[in-house]
């Protein structure tokens, strides 16, 4: 399992922060683990043998990991799935305690299933896990936190998709209310083209103060 940072931070929700704060004058909201965290897995090639040497070669080019780090993680994804089926469904994802306990299990899954086909092959799970390499860049850890608020992978942060993901974060420590004028006042303070949603360089103003290298990396795979 890779052990994130101490720093256990979401980078995205930074910019609203000090208004959840405000809300919360008689309740105390539990901090999410950053998206990361929930990337705590292993896996697996559909079919590895000597024949997809290529397919691996395309892997490592298209990723941040070496050949060693990509064995790493196929073994660890071969741990996950439990049915030898070349792929990892959800309920194989969330039979992971350190995923299962964290509220944007669902969000990362689904960002991991690049396809939308309902499971994860090797190379989609090594795909979503790149960005949180230690040699990820900033605008790829970034377009992993984007990814997490676009619901429908419009490009943008609606009203509606940001009060869904700020809704599992919190939980019942916030009525709606309360978490709608939230949601209500980081859209007027980010959307600076004033068309009601975040775009994703809107997105990058928001967080631009944050270290979202630190609170986005993974120490190893």
């Amino acid at each position: 399992m890779p052990r994130h940072r101490d720093r256990q931070t979401n980078p995205e929700l930074a910019a609203s922060e000090s208004n959840l704060r405000k809300a919360e004058t008689h309740k105390h909201t539990r901090h999410s683990p950053p998206p990361s965290s929930c990337l705590v897995t292993a896996h697996k090639p559909q079919t590895m043998g000597n024949a997809n040497s290529q397919l691996l070669e395309n892997i490592v080019q298209g990723s941040n990991f070496d050949r060693d780090e990509i064995d790493r993680l196929r073994k660890r994804f071969m741990k996950l799935d439990k049915d030898d089926s070349g792929t990892v469904d959800r309920d194989e994802f969330l039979a992971l305690p350190q995923v299962s306990s964290n509220p944007l299990a669902t969000r990362m899954i689904a960002i991991f299933d690049e396809d939308g086909g309902g499971d994860v092959d090797f190379q989609e799970f090594v795909t979503g896990l790149s960005a949180f390499s230690s040699k990820g860049s900033k605008e790829e850890k970034l377009q992993f936190a984007f990814k997490v608020y676009d619901i429908d992978r419009d490009g943008y942060i609606s009203n509606g998709e940001l009060f869904i993901v700020l809704k599992m974060m919190v939980g019942s420590n916030l009525k709606d209310g309360q978490l709608q004028q939230i949601v209500d006042k980081t859209i007027m303070e980010a959307d600076l083209d004033r068309d009601g949603k975040i775009s994703f360089e809107e997105f990058k103003k928001m967080v631009e103060n944050t270290d979202v290298s630190m609170s986005m990396t993974l120490d190893q795979f």
